[in-house]
């Protein structure tokens, strides 16, 4: 009786577990081919999302047991295996549609993801480990990997990668950390226009090191920089000097390389440098202790006047600043600097050298293109160039004041000399200093934006300026000799 009562009902429920079970087995054979498209297929991330996320469920109800008594059990079942069964279709086009694709397109897709991703995190005010926005790095072109076609060129370049390597490695031997080399002593030196500030011949040189192929040498100038470039100190530094080479030298370095090392310490830099623009005006202080963020100027410079040269070379690294560290306080300090010279009366359309910070006047009427006030002029017109050509105001004032200088400056000699003369309180001072000799290059920069009938025209005068400085040096050598010659018979 009891055998045939539970064997009469056992014949049944075994069928039953039995479909069930040749069931596990079909589920079985599709979960190990959904893994093994997550293993092998090229484009399987959105499958692992999917098949786990179905598994999962399909998991749980394996491990609990389906009710025998549910009569919709294998039917739920069903449903799983068929949603499987589709995301594993969707996931093979997906994969086939890829792979059909060059290899150019699968490359600018992967890019327009990352650039995705970076706008959403910019979005979401995305920040790096150093509290810094996340920036989309983008190598410029041809910086480095060619080689001229011309055989006199590759010497010549061959020549001063060759005068570079034997600068560089002297300094490495002999001076290596300190901010000079004194090439007669071999004695390391630092200047106090740099506090106690060290390596600065390093920043400054390693966008030549880079650009120069010399990758063993920057690459351990990086090094150095990563571990003791250190701005933490107590000294009073010059603004300008240390913004052109220490801030410009590390953005260049970042620019030319995404190391963030030097975006990092740019950044640091450019902060400590801001308590310099606390005055009356915005005009910046020519010194600051970087610890205290007092500030002061030249105690020679008319009558405490900022100069010219100084708080007008700042602009394309603190406008850089800015785009790196998503802090516009930067480039709003350079912008205001405009803004106070626009509202000044010019002499003559000139910009003298002294201004005092203050009473936002000029200070002595003395105006150069060399020593004092040179660097100026040219970060106007690469201020435009940098831009894009889009910053107008910076092409308007540096065409502005090329044409005071031409009409007002620019003479020739009874020799045939072209240069540009300095002005004082209204009088030419008919001499040319040595970094005047700058100007050649920057005239001739300049020329291609300049109106069409003037192109020549400058192209020209920067030519003969460049051709004075030449001869200054030429003749200065032949004097030199033929004194000395004398001297000796």
């Amino acid at each position: 009786y009891f055998f045939s009562k539970y064997s009469g009902s056992a014949s049944p429920t075994s069928f039953r577990l039995t479909e069930k079970f040749i069931l596990l087995l079909v589920f079985s054979a599709f979960i190990t081919l959904c893994f093994g498209a997550i293993f092998f297929l090229p484009d399987s991330s959105k499958l692992l999302s999917g098949v786990f996320f179905h598994s999962s469920a399909v998991e749980t109800n394996t491990r609990t047991g389906p009710d025998s008594s549910d009569p919709g059990s294998a039917l739920n079942e069903e449903r799983v295996l068929a949603k499987i069964r589709k995301d594993h279709e969707k996931a093979l086009l997906e994969a086939k549609d890829t792979l059909q694709k060059r290899p150019d397109e699968i490359k600018q897709d992967i890019i327009n993801e990352k650039e995705k991703v970076a706008k959403e995190s910019m979005g979401q005010g995305g920040k790096d480990d150093n509290n810094l926005p996340i920036v989309e790095y983008h190598r410029p072109p041809g910086a480095t990997g060619h080689e001229p076609l011309d055989p006199e060129t590759k010497d010549r370049r061959a020549k001063i990668k060759e005068m570079m390597k034997h600068a560089w490695g002297n300094y490495r031997r002999y001076a290596w950390g300190s901010n000079e080399l004194r090439p007669i002593s071999k004695q390391g030196h630092s200047s106090n226009l740099f506090g106690s500030i060290k390596g600065a011949t390093i920043v400054d040189a390693l966008d030549t090191l880079h650009i120069m192929e010399m990758f063993e040498e920057f690459d351990a100038a990086t090094d150095w920089v990563e571990k003791n470039l250190d701005f933490n100190v107590n000294a009073e530094v010059s603004v300008f000097e240390v913004n052109i080479r220490f801030v410009g030298g590390l953005l260049s370095a970042y620019y030319l390389s995404g190391k963030e090392v030097f975006r990092r310490k740019a950044v640091e830099l450019g902060e400590k440098l801001l308590p310099a623009f606390k005055t009356p005006t915005g005009i910046p202080w020519a010194l600051l202790n970087l610890k205290s963020g007092i500030g002061r100027n030249w105690p020679w410079a008319s009558g405490g006047s900022s100069i010219l040269a100084e708080y007008g070379t700042l602009h394309l690294e603190f406008m850089h600043l800015s785009k790196l560290s998503g802090n516009p306080e930067f480039a709003q300090k350079v912008m205001n600097i405009r803004k106070v010279l626009n509202r000044l009366d010019k002499p003559q359309g000139l910009y003298p050298n002294y201004l005092n910070p203050n009473s936002g006047q000029w200070g002595q009427h003395h105006v150069s293109v060399g020593g004092l006030g040179d660097s100026f002029y040219e970060y106007l017109l690469k201020a435009w160039l940098m831009s894009d050509k889009t910053d107008e105001e910076g092409k308007r004032m540096y065409y502005d004041a090329l044409q005071a200088i031409e009409t007002n400056l620019i003479r020739k000699s009874s020799g045939g000399l072209t240069y540009i003369a300095e002005w004082k309180g209204g009088l030419l001072e008919h001499k040319m200093g040595h970094l005047t000799c700058f100007a050649g290059g920057m005239i001739a920069l300049g020329a291609d934006g300049a109106p069409s009938e003037k192109t020549g025209h400058q192209m020209e005068q920067a030519a003969e300026i460049a051709r004075t400085c030449h001869e200054s040096y030429a003749r200065t050598g032949k004097y030199i000799i033929t004194h000395l010659h004398n001297y000796i018979t």
